[in-house]
């Protein structure tokens, strides 16, 4: 990787990003960082305190995800485009297709239609999601090892049923659609698990956020459903793009996850670690109680028929012989989380 030319991450002040910039920054490398709004200098002081400290730079440029050639001027020079920009939003959208569907699919293609326009980017490495790969967790009884690999894809969320793992698929499709017309970049995807661990900022957005603070409010006192989870920490997550934009051989997608673990799991490592002090969940309801109740907790019968009870797993040794990523313990993940979001206040102690 010839260090002088710059490399685009999007969606600079995210979760995954943050992380990623740290590690390009520390490297040496000239990170150009797109936002949505460059001016809100709070958004982004952490990324020009990691440069500071760093041999890189920074340079932000202000891009929308849904504004045509929005990418094109933070893409001037780079040989390499890390497309993490997506829109995060999984319960309190009002229509799935405006919400999330259209803006992860049309965001993607706008930053690849900037990169057909910019003749230096020789390659892209997409963040998308384990859920490109599997829409429900009955899906595992389908699989020949009882986990789910890069070969398998998630045919079976809809604009209805999961509409935010179907926009991960759509936008991936779109993706490697748009790779295979044309030979002058190549596409990496990374499909991380649920990311937790510690975050560069305060309050971030991301999924693992919401199922620790339901831990902590009291709203799983009572008991978890019967799921599980992929689990992988942020820091590998942004290893494994670093790989991926670096190592001329990583190719296709790799599925990125430390292990499993279900909810009444992690409610016990968290116990373990955090005390009494947290209504944490110390059993497991039966599927059937959420079959009659799961509708008044938001979950639909197709919802719970078709994802509680089924133990789920990933095979993420792609990622460990091409990328040579070296788990780090899940558990650890998980405690370093809790104790960030009790910091930052993001949960509070109850008793």
């Amino acid at each position: 990787m010839d260090k002088s030319k710059p490399i685009l991450v999007t969606g600079a002040t995210g979760y995954i990003a943050g992380w990623i910039i740290e590690r390009l920054l520390n490297q040496g490398y000239t990170v150009h960082a797109t936002v949505r709004d460059p001016s809100k200098q709070n958004k982004i002081q952490h990324l020009y305190d990691l440069a500071e400290q760093s041999s890189g730079q920074i340079h932000f440029f202000k891009a929308d995800l849904l504004e045509p050639r929005s990418f094109d001027e933070s893409m001037q020079g780079c040989e390499v485009v890390i497309h993490t920009a997506s829109p995060f939003v999984v319960t309190n959208y009002k229509d799935a297709i405006k919400d999330i569907i259209k803006p992860a699919v049309i965001g993607t293609e706008n930053v690849l239609d900037s990169v057909n326009r910019t003749e230096s980017v020789k390659r892209v490495v997409l963040t998308s999601s384990i859920a490109s790969t599997y829409g429900d967790a009955v899906e595992i009884l389908n699989t020949s090892n009882n986990e789910f690999d890069e070969s398998h894809w998630n045919n079976t969320s809809n604009e209805t049923h999961q509409p935010y793992p179907y926009s991960k698929v759509a936008a991936e499709r779109k993706a490697w659609e748009m790779a295979e017309q044309q030979s002058r970049w190549d596409l990496v995807c990374i499909n991380p698990a649920l990311v937790m661990g510690p975050s560069l900022t305060a309050n971030t957005q991301s999924g693992s956020v919401e199922v620790l603070q339901q831990f902590a409010n009291g709203m799983t006192l009572l008991g978890v459903p019967p799921m599980w989870n992929g689990i992988v920490d942020v820091r590998d997550v942004a290893d494994a793009h670093i790989q991926a934009a670096t190592n001329a051989n990583a190719k296709g997608r790799y599925i990125i996850s430390g292990g499993t673990l279900s909810l009444l799991e992690m409610g016990k490592i968290l116990r373990q670690n955090f005390g009494n002090k947290f209504p944490f969940p110390r059993n497991q309801l039966p599927k059937t109680a959420f079959k009659l109740f799961g509708p008044l907790a938001g979950f639909s019968r197709s919802f719970v028929e078709l994802n509680m009870g089924y133990p789920i797993y990933f095979n993420a040794q792609k990622s460990q012989q091409e990328l040579g990523i070296q788990y780090r313990d899940i558990e650890s993940s998980v405690v370093e989380h809790f104790q960030q979001l009790l910091d930052d206040g993001v949960v509070r102690k109850y008793i």
